[in-house]
């Protein structure tokens, strides 16, 4: 069985990008360089790719949280722009949104 461990972004600024995600969700990162850093806690890693290479043109990563309405304020107030608003879904609560380079990712809350 396969297990998602890994999602990998293509970034312009990893500085930038670092700075956004640690805003909205407290992450912290390990630089590798100045053009690659890994978020490396917790069973999946997430990755900003700002080198060039090896970057696929999107990657559409989700985000599980405790308290939905809560991320929706962190991300927003993080910069980021709201592409799809909160809705339910079997699983639980879900919206998308772009973070301030256009990159596509969801957030969503686990049904109780």
């Amino acid at each position: 069985m396969g297990i998602l461990d890994y999602v990998e972004l293509p970034v312009e600024s990893v500085a930038a990008q670092k700075d956004f995600y640690s805003k909205a969700f407290g992450w912290d990162f390990t630089p590798y360089g100045d053009t690659y850093a890994a978020h490396e806690d917790g069973p999946c890693q997430f990755a900003l790719n700002g080198t060039g290479h090896h970057q696929g043109a999107a990657a559409l990563p989700v985000v599980r949280v405790e308290d939905i309405a809560a991320a929706y304020g962190a991300v927003k107030s993080a910069g980021g722009t709201i592409t799809i608003e909160i809705f339910d879904f079997p699983g639980g609560k879900r919206f998308h949104f772009t973070d301030p380079e256009g990159q596509q990712m969801a957030v969503y809350q686990p049904a109780t």
